[in-house]
């Protein structure tokens, strides 16, 4: 049946699109519902509203966008049933198409993407699939001011809406404005206790202002409402919960149970997505490598190799690679290291010439880490030069607490390579931006006691 035949129908928010197909309809109402709270079943769901009616433009538009990143050739043609349909689309549905043809088309243009999601949001501003769509895309530029100004523009239509403030929640902890992130997040909760973004914003403010055993206790009392949370936000969750004993220094039992026992056990789940929990793992298992555990590291690294050494996950995401990077130096995997090194590289030529400035930090990041794998930390230092911040690094798509493991890279390459002056100026500061953080605090004792050391020697008598 052709489009224009198809019926008119509203999604959740009351925005029109037209479809022949009841099916279609219903997976469209799953998809949102799913990608809103973080669920397993957003992906199937809108390949199914868009197998159930191929003249859908809205759902032919959302499948594109959902399978562009693995699947591009399949995106571009999921794109162009939706152009075919054009003639008889809604206007709702006209305004999704041109906002993702910017963004996944053939002539992407991210700036141009943030801008038509800005027209898209002022014409229908109840709409938080595309609000959420629009942060996604400026998390992946390191825009929390413009991720922020989004949330902003449709506030006042959406103040008894479910989500709306757990969105607005982490573009202002990204912007260090913990205060108004954390009323934002409660407010979220208020409305919906169980909404797993309002937890997660939360517990990143516990985490920055070093409220860890507040922060575990909260997120472990919410962990029962992650069960149908995709396998990103279940894990991530967990990680904020580990990272959080970490920092705290709680017994390593407490974090390896959680590794072992709420995150690696997502694998045996038959619809679960690899890369993103390996995502989380390798975050963990780098910070326990940093503070000291490294046999601890490489018994669970060991474990991960064959997976970290198959070119299917690589390239999901910016921050997964270095990872994968890091992991595969440090066992000893060069040539594979080498292959994703090279390979990153060649993706980055390929970038169109502003694109490519913006990423070649995250190419220094990249070859750095391979050498911090390798244990040659002054040429880790060599590539970061002295003034390395990894907030600078935001393009591969990290938050403050995600990035921030490669802060704790810097500080050992800096105390590693006899830059003893220059870490306790960098440790100086971190600490007076997080008082109660127990690792930074140790490192600067270290280096105080070093520092002192050939004085003492020198004048005794």
């Amino acid at each position: 049946m052709a489009a224009g035949e198809g019926e008119v129908r509203r999604d959740m928010w009351g925005q029109e699109y037209r479809t022949a197909s009841a099916d279609c309809a219903a997976a469209l109402d799953k998809h949102y519902a799913h990608t809103m709270s973080f669920g397993r079943g957003r992906g199937p769901a809108v390949l199914r509203a868009a197998a159930a009616d191929p003249s859908c433009v809205l759902a032919n538009a959302l499948a594109a966008h959902c399978v562009a990143q693995r699947d591009p050739a399949r995106a571009a043609a999921l794109l162009a049933a939706a152009a075919d349909n054009l003639g008889a689309a809604t206007d709702y549905e006209r305004a999704v198409f041109c906002a993702l043809s910017a963004l996944i088309g053939e002539e992407r243009d991210e700036q141009m993407a943030i801008e038509r999601h800005f027209e898209l949001m002022k014409e229908f501003p109840r709409d938080l699939m595309s609000l959420k769509r629009a942060q996604l895309i400026c998390f992946y530029m390191g825009r929390a001011d413009t991720s922020l100004k989004f949330v902003e523009q449709v506030l006042p239509e959406n103040q008894d809406q479910n989500y709306i403030y757990g969105m607005l929640a982490f573009p202002l902890l990204e912007l260090g404005r913990m205060d108004d992130a954390e009323r934002a997040a409660r407010k979220g909760l208020a409305i919906n206790k169980n909404d797993c973004w309002s937890q997660h914003n939360l517990c990143h403010v516990f985490q920055q202002e070093c409220h860890f055993k507040e922060a575990t206790e909260f997120m472990e009392s919410c962990s029962p409402s992650w069960a149908a949370c995709s396998s990103f936000m279940l894990t991530h969750n967990w990680w904020h919960v580990a990272v959080c004993y970490l920092e705290g220094e709680f017994p390593t039992s407490k974090v390896l149970e959680i590794y072992d026992h709420n995150i690696m056990t997502e694998l045996e789940k038959s619809d679960c997505e690899a890369a993103e929990v390996y995502l989380n793992a390798l975050g963990l298992l780098l910070r326990l490598y940093i503070r000291g555990q490294v046999d601890l590291a490489k018994d669970r690294l060991a474990a991960l190799l064959d997976a970290l050494k198959n070119e299917t996950i690589w390239h999901v995401e910016w921050l997964l690679d270095l990872l994968v990077l890091w992991a595969l130096s440090s066992m000893g995997e060069i040539p594979r290291a080498d292959n994703l090194l090279e390979s990153l590289r060649s993706r980055v030529s390929s970038m169109d010439t502003k694109r490519q400035q913006v990423m070649q930090k995250a190419i220094q990041l990249a070859e750095a880490v391979y050498e911090y794998g390798k244990g040659e930390h002054k040429k880790v230092f060599d590539i970061l030069g002295p003034d390395f911040d990894a907030l600078s690094c935001k393009m591969i798509g990290a938050s403050d607490e995600q990035v921030d493991v490669f802060n704790e890279v810097w500080y050992t390459v800096l105390i590693n390579s006899g830059e003893s002056s220059k870490a306790i100026e960098v440790l100086d500061k971190q600490i007076r931006k997080r008082e109660g953080a127990p690792f930074l605090w140790r490192l600067l004792v270290s280096l105080c006691h070093l520092s002192i050391l050939p004085f003492l020697l020198t004048n005794v008598s």
